[in-house]
């Protein structure tokens, strides 16, 4: 199929981008990677009246690090991510998740502000976000704000995003000393979507353990998983913390069901990811 004719624009600044913003309203959209906007075009599930072009805008590309944390330009590619040593040492959850992120050719365009700004229950990004407390730093004409990842993502494909705002940056507090990170997922495929993942981080310190267990695929977005980081709390990392906290984490879930699993399957794989990964990162840690 081809897509409803629209309008081209390509802003050169934020200033132009948001003109456009206010001129198309909600017949407007924003295209960076293209890797969700394009083929709901071409399958006519999104017929804009204009498309906004992104890609030209300065200072949206960087990756950089401070004494604070790492920044990620919202057009950054994922496989830049992939890619940069940053990355690498300074959020090395990211570095973790990101060659799950579909297919290479994907990660090639595909952004990180995309992700973040389409929030797909069953993407890596957002996740990762939430279990590293990020800051996701957002534009528009009223001026710029700094929203907290577990605020930001407000279920499918539903975001605190306003009106003509878009997101410019995304802002990682460097971790304090101890924690060690980890990211797995299962799909049908690889490259296929998940059906369940798990952002986790877990920090031993003289025998007591503090954990972050973030899914994803199994809720409306990023899923917490707080009673199973409450049973792992304050114990040794071992067999026996790591079953309190697979029985507690029944509580945190409520998964929905689709053509591709149903919530019995996505619970249970909740579970496995919880074992696996968990289990790795006390290994390492204890």
């Amino acid at each position: 199929m081809k897509p409803a004719p629209f309008e081209y624009h390509r802003p050169a600044s934020l200033a132009e981008t948001f003109d456009l913003l206010d001129r198309y309203g909600d017949d407007g959209r924003i295209l960076a990677g293209g890797q969700s906007l394009v083929p709901a075009l071409n399958l006519r599930l999104a017929t804009p009246r204009a498309v906004i072009d992104i890609n030209r805008l300065p200072d949206l590309d960087g990756i950089r690090v401070s004494p604070e944390g790492l920044a990620i330009g919202a057009l950054v590619r994922q496989e830049a991510l992939e890619r940069s040593p940053l990355v690498r040492e300074h959020a090395p959850l990211v570095a973790a998740a990101v060659p799950h992120v579909g297919h290479t050719a994907i990660r090639a365009r595909g952004t990180v502000g995309g992700s973040l700004a389409l929030a797909d229950p069953a993407a890596e990004l957002p996740a990762c976000m939430v279990a590293l407390d990020a800051m996701i730093h957002v534009a528009g004409r009223a001026g710029r704000r700094e929203i907290a990842a577990a605020d930001f993502f407000r279920g499918i494909y539903t975001t605190a995003l306003g009106p003509g705002e878009i997101v410019t940056e995304v802002w990682l507090p460097r971790a304090p000393a101890g924690w060690g990170w980890g990211f797995d997922e299962l799909a049908r495929r690889h490259g296929d979507f998940a059906l369940a993942g798990l952002a986790a981080g877990l920090r031993v310190a003289d025998g007591a353990t503090e954990a972050r267990l973030v899914f994803l695929g199994v809720g409306i977005g990023p899923v917490r998983a707080r009673r199973a980081e409450a049973a792992l709390a304050g114990r040794p990392a071992g067999a026996d913390s790591l079953a309190a906290a697979a029985r507690a984490l029944d509580g945190d879930l409520d998964p929905p069901g689709d053509i591709h699993g149903s919530p019995a399957l996505r619970r249970h794989l909740a579970h496995v990811l919880l074992a696996r990964v968990v289990g790795r990162l006390a290994e390492v840690r204890a």
